[in-house]
């Protein structure tokens, strides 16, 4: 059962170096879905639109769901509070990211009632705008479709 854990599957694909082909055998087996991604930037909003571009793009989420973009939305807000420690603010109080991203979506319950979820994880630098003066920081959201 611990191959379907859906924040530590989205985890191990930002932090572990397999091909691209492992991945899409691992999650085609659980039929699941995925896309990865990198931001960098000053500003949180940008970092919340390249997600949802990337998930909208990828086909993880419909756009004319709501229930699926809010999920994303949640997750993703949980992940960068993770990121930055409990305040979202980054260029507010002159900090920058340079972060990788991944999203799954998939059911990580036996029982299939539970239905889809969609997890967001982040892993990256947070630090001052000047090179060398940042800090590794991850954050993982979950959230239910």
């Amino acid at each position: 059962m611990e191959h379907t854990k859906i924040g530590k599957n989205a985890m191990l694909l930002l932090l572990l170096d397999q091909e691209e082909e492992e991945w899409n055998r691992h999650f085609n087996e659980l039929n699941w879905s995925y896309c990865t991604g990198k931001i960098g930037s000053m500003d949180s909003q940008k970092i919340v639109a390249a997600i949802e571009t990337a998930a909208k793009r990828s086909d993880l989420v419909r756009e004319d769901l709501y229930r699926e973009m809010h999920a994303l939305y949640h997750a993703t807000m949980e992940a960068l509070t993770g990121v930055t420690r409990g305040h979202t603010q980054i260029g507010e109080v002159l900090r920058t990211v340079g972060l990788r991203f991944s999203i799954v979506r998939g059911t990580p319950y036996a029982n299939e009632e539970e239905g889809e979820w969609i997890a967001v994880a982040l892993y990256g630098t947070i630090g001052a705008p000047i090179k060398g003066l940042e800090h590794e920081t991850i954050g993982l959201g979950i959230n239910h479709i």
